[in-house]
């Protein structure tokens, strides 16, 4: 996959002031691979196990990519910082069945942490999807003690929802506390910003 230019990145989806989003590409299989290495990471995911670097490659590599044309404008996006070039992470709107739902996610280096960067890639997709994607709600899970990803979740603008408790043959540290489900839906993101039924209609035109 080659952008306009031929030179093998993604074609961008959208930027904000500090990360520019793009597609992933094949060429994306050793930062992500480093990415999922970090036991830091994985900590709430895996219980800081790495992902094989065959399972990136052969399965959640293709996957995303296959999503892309399935999904328009959901999936997930590579993060970049727009002033380094440094991959972040990545940043995802999984969809939903019936496309009028997606599944906020992020996952970030860890250089990347503690800098607002995740609510700032967070934030631009709802935006995205709420006007420019016809989304009507937004919702994300992790683990109840992940408080970090909790307040990135809070920051963006969405609410809690419930905690809820799930069956693991190899539950990791903290799973006895369960998961927990957050939500925005667009009606009530369009009372938080004013004007963006204007811009929504004209598009619509």
């Amino acid at each position: 996959m080659t952008d306009a230019e031929g030179t093998g990145v993604g074609p961008v989806l959208l930027d904000t002031e500090r990360i520019r989003l793009r597609r992933l590409t094949v060429a994306d299989v050793p930062h992500l691979v480093d990415l999922d290495s970090d036991p830091e990471v994985m900590r709430f995911l895996t219980g800081g196990r790495p992902t094989p670097v065959e399972v990136v490659r052969d399965e959640v590599l293709p996957r995303q990519l296959a999503e892309y044309e399935r999904h328009p404008g959901l999936g997930r996006w590579a993060g970049i910082d727009r002033m380094t070039g440094e991959f972040l992470g990545w940043f995802a709107l999984d969809p939903g069945d019936d496309g009028t739902e997606a599944e906020l996610g992020y996952r970030l280096r860890r250089s990347a942490w503690g800098r607002g960067l995740a609510t700032e890639g967070s934030a631009a997709l709802i935006r995205y999807a709420f006007t420019m994607l016809g989304v009507r709600r937004i919702w994300a899970e992790t683990m109840a003690v992940n408080i970090a990803s909790r307040r990135v979740m809070e920051k963006a603008g969405l609410q809690y929802v419930r905690t809820f408790r799930l069956t693991w043959d190899d539950p990791i540290e903290g799973a006895e506390h369960g998961e927990v489900e957050y939500e925005l839906r667009r009606d009530d993101w369009l009372r938080e910003h004013p004007g963006q039924e204007r811009a929504i209609a004209f598009r619509a035109r």
